[in-house]
């Protein structure tokens, strides 16, 4: 049996030989302690190593965890950023096209307004005006090219520029008409041709305007009348030039947005 003999027990056992000295004994005794230490000091870094093998064990195992959940945004984000630019792609040829319906309605409008402009070339500026305004045509008449005072009954010179501008329009199919009636804001006294007041003398003078386009040649389908009495001036009604203007028919036309409102709704 082996034997395993504390240091004291080692130190009293030398003592005890022939021959040991003290300063051999000593000597001996801190050789023993210098190698517990040393032995201890290996003892601390091998366990200082394994805790550190371990941790770095874990951060590896922790780091290829963040690694894979990376790769895994990575991809969902690759499959993302396709779709969207695949979206992108979609919408950007949309407003293309968009954009290419809109600049044709543009021209189409400027085109119309020259046409109208040319065929009621030669009628005073006063009493008549051709403007494009929010995408429309606005052939804006006075009362004194179309009508006496309180009438529904349109004047020979109004009928020549209402039957030059259906002769400009009858053969575009393309564009709405609106023929609004507008009054000043002096009442009507009375019944006046069958008008009781200024929405009723708007509105029969439109639908008299409205009867004469279409009479030279324009199709019902196309024209509106419509009448606005008092209620749209243009001026403040607070002196008879204002009030003259604001006694006026306006005829507005419009290009049809067809091919505009398929492209907003697909469906």
């Amino acid at each position: 049996m082996t034997r395993t003999f504390a240091p004291a027990l080692l130190l009293a056992t030398l003592l005890a030989l022939p021959g040991c000295n003290q300063k051999e004994i000593a000597a001996l005794q801190q050789q023993n302690n210098d190698l517990t230490k040393s032995r201890d000091q290996l003892q601390l870094e091998k366990t200082n190593l394994a805790a550190e093998n371990a941790a770095k064990a874990r951060s590896e195992e922790s780091l290829r965890g963040s690694l894979l959940n990376k790769n895994n945004q990575v991809n969902q984000l690759s499959n993302t950023l396709g779709t969207t630019e695949q979206d992108l792609a979609g919408k950007n040829a949309r407003i293309a096209e968009l954009q290419r319906v809109l600049d044709e309605k543009d021209a189409a409008t400027k085109a119309l307004r020259q046409r109208v402009s040319d065929a009621l070339l030669g009628f005073n500026a006063q009493d008549l005006q051709v403007n494009v305004k929010n995408g429309k045509v606005y052939v804006s008449l006075s009362e004194q090219l179309l009508f006496k005072s309180g009438s529904t009954k349109v004047d020979p010179k109004g009928q020549d520029a209402l039957i030059k501008l259906a002769n400009a329009l009858k053969d575009n199919k393309d564009v709405n008409v609106l023929v609004e009636g507008h009054t000043d804001n002096v009442p009507i006294k009375g019944v006046v041709n069958g008008a009781k007041d200024n929405w009723d003398l708007s509105v029969l003078r439109a639908t008299e305007i409205t009867r004469l386009l279409t009479t030279a040649g324009m199709d019902p389908g196309q024209v509106t009348p419509s009448g606005r009495g008092q209620y749209q001036p243009v001026a403040a009604n607070d002196t008879p030039a204002d009030k003259a203007l604001n006694r006026r028919t306006d005829i507005i036309l419009t290009p049809k947005l067809d091919e505009l409102f398929s492209i907003l709704n697909p469906n």
